[in-house]
């Protein structure tokens, strides 16, 4: 039977209660503008009734405070993680293909458009006076202004690659430094956690962690509640929290978690030939490799990603032919035969010409450098340090996993295929031709070397195994290097105009074979347009790449911000519903006092008057 004041125990559990419902509207309050605050509630519910053993069954005992909780809903957390990743990706895109953008735009001053313009017109006035050193010095300065602008258009480009790596570095410290932060916290909650209360506010650090990584990678989270092994049935409080990023990669697992590390590729490590140096790969730090391109992975990391490496999946890929092991101080070499058509010409061979790595059966080897033997045969020799044998023969072989995206490789590519193609027809009919001295006409374009000097005409020669020359390999040259003979722009006189010696020194046959090439896609062709066409075709491509990544990133910062709105509206905090929360509570909070006072005037006469 309870006790004839028991009357005030029940009143107090009101009062608690109350109290404690008016200390979390306050709360939620304080935090109605707090980022990443989510708006907690009391749970309350009856206490276990008494049994009395009376005819009227058991009595009430008044209420019990259970937990104060976070209001979230994870469907939507998940749905803002996955959102935000996407728009990271494409935050990324926008800005720097922009950026690729401008640069490639003529201005009316200094594109290329308006520099091929010139460089076509004073080939023209040279026909009006062949004779003339004057107007084929002007001829040769407008083709220097010509290589002057891909040597610019190269090194904005790399520079911009540069910027993008650094970005990437920044990133992987930022990801290092959340996943820190995230185990930190988890340690903290799980002790708190384990005494049977709710971590809310460490909680909430932890979700406005998780957003941010969510920006940078794809992430995905897991929470499991942890058991007694020698009870389990019951539960500790405990719980374990894993953060999987890129793809299901673990990052944080408990108060553990994953570093990234980074570190710079070797001159002899490049994947492109255009590559920057010192670009950074990442790897876990314990040695395993970071997957950058599996399909599933997304966010800002990818983004940039694909913007410094996207080669639009023109990377080496073959079958190895042959292996020959090394000799006394000859290095091994293996020989890998392609099918890819862009692998069968130098024109559009993007390979390192400084070296690199080559994965062959899922093996990752070094080569000093290559060979390529038409129409489909590749010979790599080795680094010294490799060993190979003959197993090797039958399994494929690739350079890089393959990234299909229009990046900054493409784009040096593209160029590099356009001065490959121009250079060897415009050297073609000027070498043929008769100079102002009645000697043959010496090379036009040609490339700095890298150690100071220019490549001559025979850097640029094939030869069989019998020595004999059968063409022109043009792979040496890249935007970065494009120039005009030195020769040539000393001594217009060089410049081989004539058809033949034997012509006046009026007659300018080259000169007009050079006009059909400028205006003849069958004498030279850049992807189905004419020589002037260039740009037009590269703005295409980046004009559409633009306008896909601004189109995606308006519609996932849309979505965003309506996920956001959703999550809000069941996380977040209304004033005008905490207002009236506030006057509820109050009441409770006036009404539970009022019975206490109550009762107490109630045990007051029965005390005084019966002496209970």
């Amino acid at each position: 039977m309870p006790s004839q004041f028991f009357g005030l125990n029940i009143a107090g559990s009101g009062l608690r209660a109350s109290n404690a419902a008016l200390n979390t509207t306050a709360n939620n309050i304080s935090n109605s503008q707090t980022i990443g605050y989510s708006r907690q509630v009391v749970t309350q519910q009856a206490a276990n009734a008494l049994r009395v053993f009376a005819k009227y069954g058991c009595a009430g005992a008044g209420v019990e405070t259970i937990a104060i909780e976070r209001v979230r809903d994870t469907f939507y957390d998940i749905k803002y993680w996955d959102n935000n990743a996407k728009l990271g990706n494409y935050t990324a895109k926008q800005y720097y293909m922009r950026t690729i953008e401008d640069y490639f735009n003529d201005d009316g001053s200094s594109g290329f458009k308006t520099i091929f313009n010139k460089f076509s017109n004073a080939l023209q006035s040279v026909t009006t006076n062949s004779s003339s050193d004057e107007s084929k010095q002007q001829f040769i300065a407008s083709a220097k202004a010509l290589t002057d602008y891909f040597n610019n258009m190269y090194g904005n480009l790399q520079e911009l690659q540069k910027d993008i790596n650094l970005e990437i570095k920044q990133n992987v410290d930022r990801i290092n430094s959340i996943a820190q932060k995230i185990a930190t916290l988890d340690k903290q909650i799980n002790v708190i956690e384990l005494s049977g209360t709710t971590a809310n506010n460490l909680r909430d650090q932890r979700d406005l962690l998780i957003d941010e990584l969510s920006e940078i990678v794809d992430v995905s989270v897991d929470e499991y509640p942890v058991i007694d092994q020698n009870n389990p049935d019951r539960e500790t409080g405990g719980h374990r929290y894993i953060v999987r990023i890129a793809g299901g990669q673990t990052l944080v697992d408990g108060s553990e978690y994953n570093q990234l590390t980074y570190e710079a590729r070797a001159t002899d490590e490049k994947v492109n030939q255009t590559d920057a140096d010192g670009l950074y790969r990442i790897k876990w730090e314990n040695g395993n490799e970071f997957s950058l391109v599996n399909a599933s992975m997304d966010g800002k990391l990818k983004g940039l990603v694909e913007l410094r490496d996207g080669n639009n999946g023109a990377n080496f890929k073959g079958k190895v032919d042959s292996v020959t092991p090394a000799t006394g101080t000859d290095n091994a070499k293996v020989t890998i035969k392609v099918d890819a058509e862009y692998l069968k010409s130098m024109i559009e061979c993007t390979l390192s010409d400084t070296g690199g790595i080559i994965n062959i059966g899922n093996k990752l080897f070094h080569y000093d450098s290559w060979e390529f033997k038409e129409p489909d045969e590749y010979t790599f020799t080795m680094d010294q340090s490799e060993t190979i044998d003959g197993t090797l023969v039958g399994k494929d072989a690739k350079t890089e996993a393959e990234i299909r995206y229009q990046g900054i490789p493409y784009y040096m590519e593209q160029m590099n295929a356009w001065i490959r193609g121009f250079a060897a027809e415009v050297n073609k009919i000027f070498m043929s031709g008769t100079n102002a001295y009645d000697e043959l006409g010496c090379i036009f374009f040609t490339g700095s070397s890298g150690n100071g000097t220019e490549y001559t005409a025979d850097d640029f020669l094939i030869k069989d195994a019998a020595g004999t020359v059968i063409g022109y390999d043009y792979y040496k040259l890249t935007a970065g290097n494009f120039t005009i003979n030195a020769d040539l722009i000393k001594d217009a006189g060089l410049l081989g105009t004539r058809t033949s010696v034997d012509v006046g020194v009026e007659e300018c046959g080259k000169i007009f074979e050079m006009i059909t090439l400028l205006t003849s896609k069958e004498k030279f062709s850049f992807r189905n347009g004419s020589a002037d066409q260039m740009l037009e075709m590269i703005l295409s491509d980046i004009a559409l790449n633009a306008s896909h990544a601004n189109t995606f990133y308006n519609t996932y910062r849309g979505l965003q911000n309506s996920i956001d709105n959703q999550r809000n509206s069941i996380s977040g905090v209304d004033e005008d519903e905490e207002a009236v929360s506030l006057v509820k509570y109050q009441n409770s909070y006036t009404l539970a006092s009022k019975m206490i006072q109550t009762l107490t005037e109630v045990y007051d006469q029965l005390i005084l008057r019966t002496g209970v």
